[in-house]
Order: C-alpha cells, then sequence, then structure tokens
C-alpha cells in the first residue's frame, strides 16, 4: 500500500501559502501562476485554514465580495482536515470523499509538511494498478 511520504518524495514537498490578511486576489494570483486549486493559510509555521477555488466560488464571487479588498482570513476555510505523511493513498481517498474535498495538507508533529489533491492520489492509485498489470503480463509470459 503507498503512503502519502511517497507520493510526497515524488511530487515535492513545496506548499503555495499566503498569510490570513492578504486579499484574496493575492491567493487567487498564486493560484492561478502555479496552477493549482488551493493555498494553505499561515502565520509563520502555524495553519490557520485552507483557501480553495470552492471557497472562492462561494464566499466571494457569490456573496458579492471583492477580491481586491476581501482577506482572505474572512473567507478560507479554518476547520483544516488533514493527514499524516504515514497514512495510506486509500484512507486518503475515502477520507476526501467522505469530507467531500479535493486537497489534503500533509501534517506531521505539528509542521505542514505538504499538500496532496485527489489527483495526486488518483494518479497513485492508476500508476499502482499499472505496474501490478505488468507484473502479471510478465509472470504470465514466462
Amino acid at each position: 500500500m503507498t503512503k502519502i511520504n511517497q507520493i510526497l518524495e515524488q511530487k515535492g514537498h513545496e506548499v503555495a501559502t499566503v498569510g490570513p490578511d492578504q486579499m484574496v486576489l493575492d491567493a487567487l494570483r498564486l493560484m492561478a501562476d502555479a496552477d493549482i486549486g488551493s493555498v494553505m493559510v499561515v502565520t509563520g509555521e502555524t495553519v490557520e485554514g485552507i483557501f480553495t477555488e470552492r471557497q472562492y466560488a462561494r464566499n466571494v464571487f457569490l456573496a458579492g465580495r471583492t477580491s481586491p479588498s476581501t482577506p482572505v482570513r474572512d473567507v478560507m476555510e479554518p476547520d483544516v482536515i488533514y493527514v499524516t505523511s504515514d497514512q495510506t493513498v486509500e484512507a486518503c481517498m475515502a477520507l476526501m470523499t467522505e469530507k467531500r474535498i479535493r486537497h489534503l495538507p500533509v501534517i506531521d508533529d505539528g509542521r505542514l509538511v505538504g499538500l496532496v489533491s485527489i489527483g495526486d492520489l488518483m494518479k497513485s492509485i492508476i500508476d499502482e494498478h499499472q505496474f501490478n498489470i505488468e507484473q502479471l503480463v510478465h509472470y504470465v509470459r514466462g
């Protein structure tokens, strides 16, 4: 079973972050430049929340707020669901499905060490299945 730390070894540990007092526009620019769907909201080493495309759509756009004048703190999700790097891909997929989320911060010993998306987990599962298929084909061919 693949663990999250294995995904982070391949993907990297870099996480896009913004401060809670930064404006939503800053977060959106960062997300667009990095081609990502979420940023972690941090103060120093402390995770304050997560800001995603979903929070933007619901809490800014549909609420009639403006991105240049709305602080991330006002629209982020403060109750961050996270995992540790020793959890399995399957356990994380189950959690993401149950909670209906697409991004999971990885926090070890109170420190943000990475972030995985539903796409990262799906890629890992597909790669593992492809490896198993190749092994079976190799075994059958002798």
